[in-house]
């Protein structure tokens, strides 16, 4: 029986075409796909449309003011996210033979460890690896572990429990939780803190989206949802915010003591007896050509975050 032919080069889609389409499939409009791809809209238009033509496919339904992709285009999008993941693996297998630490390098991190953790590495991770581009991509969880399997990260820092089954995981630190509430507060007693004892509606947590709200309240073992106040902070400045104006008390991971969101601020931290703990780590694909090199990366991040264990 005769092999089905193989397509010819001139019917192959450019990386080009599949970047841009990728990014219209995401966006879900032109022209904010054509701005991430900084391109005009009218030369990204015509891209779209000479991938259309080489593949002979309907991609898109423009018959109405939103940009629709057709099921066929959902499929294509899919194929093309693997196609540019594993050209991207070319360019990476050859920085890795350039030397470690050199070109750029996508790093992923959960909104709450950004401020507290970055301020303390960056400088000297900048001084330590001047060829070393780093690019910071703040995003909460879900979402950098869904950058991470499309391609779009090389590497995130997370806060664990969380499943991550398809991903290589590097253990870094674990840290404790620690009470979080305004100096001279008469809302609870620090010194003698149970969250059996707080009033309905005084716990703060961020809201649904965040793991910090759920290993706060397995750590510190939140049972009872009446202790905590039915409004959820939107971002971690806003929950800050809120416990500075004394409006309920919250928990902090213990990398926040001393960083400038509390400095600034007349928030005080104290251990809790029964109070838990998140681990920290540093997560990639497993499939990843730089993986020693990350190892790497992580032993060095954990030595300037100043923790031992």
């Amino acid at each position: 029986m005769a092999r089905p032919k193989e397509p010819t080069p001139a019917r192959l889609p450019s990386v080009r075409q599949l970047r841009y389409f990728v990014a219209l499939e995401e966006a879900g409009h032109f022209g904010r796909a054509a701005d991430a791809c900084h391109v005009s809209p009218s030369a990204f238009s015509v891209a779209i449309r000479d991938l259309e033509n080489t593949l002979d496919l309907s991609l898109v339904d423009r018959s109405n003011r939103t940009v629709t992709i057709t099921p066929t285009g959902r499929e294509v999008a899919a194929q093309a996210r693997l196609c540019l993941r594993d050209i991207g693996q070319i360019a990476t297998l050859a920085e890795t033979r350039r030397g470690p630490m050199k070109g750029p390098l996508t790093l992923g991190i959960i909104p709450t460890i950004a401020p507290f953790l970055l301020p303390r590495i960056l400088p000297r991770l900048r001084r330590l690896f001047p060829e070393l581009k780093l690019f910071i991509r703040e995003e909460q969880t879900d979402t950098l572990v869904a950058g991470l399997e499309k391609g779009s990260l090389d590497l995130a820092l997370l806060a664990r429990p969380y499943p991550l089954p398809k991903l290589g995981v590097m253990p870094l630190f674990k840290e404790r939780f620690l009470l979080a509430c305004r100096q001279r507060t008469e809302l609870v007693n620090p010194e003698s803190f149970s969250v059996n004892r707080v009033n309905a509606g005084n716990i703060l947590l961020l809201e649904d989206g965040h793991c910090l709200r759920d290993h706060a309240m397995a750590a510190c073992r939140v049972r009872s949802m009446e202790k905590v106040n039915a409004f959820a902070a939107s971002s971690l400045l806003t929950l800050l915010a809120m416990v500075e104006g004394d409006l309920g008390v919250t928990f902090l991971p213990e990398m926040a003591v001393g960083s400038a969101l509390l400095k600034q601020s007349r928030i005080r931290t104290w251990p809790m007896k029964q109070g838990g703990q998140r681990e920290i780590t540093l997560t990639w694909r497993k499939s990843s050509a730089r993986q020693e090199e990350f190892r790497a990366l992580g032993r060095h991040i954990k030595e300037l975050a100043g923790v031992d264990n």
